[in-house]
């Protein structure tokens, strides 16, 4: 794993979504609206898999 600027790492198996910048990147990837992910992540929890599949389903 890579390490943030303060030095812990970073997980990519996760969506922080209090982070713009990781929203916006799931939003783009998946081809939906950054307020689709905020909320696949509150239902779902932040595993990315587990967004994704949410966000496949509600396609």
């Amino acid at each position: 794993m890579s390490n943030t600027g303060k030095g812990r790492e970073q997980d990519r198996a996760k969506v922080a979504g209090g982070q713009e910048h990781e929203v916006r990147y799931e939003a783009d990837k998946e081809n939906v609206s950054k307020a689709a992910v905020k909320d696949a992540v509150h239902e779902v929890g932040n595993s990315r898999d587990k967004v994704e599949a949410e966000l496949d389903r509600k396609k």
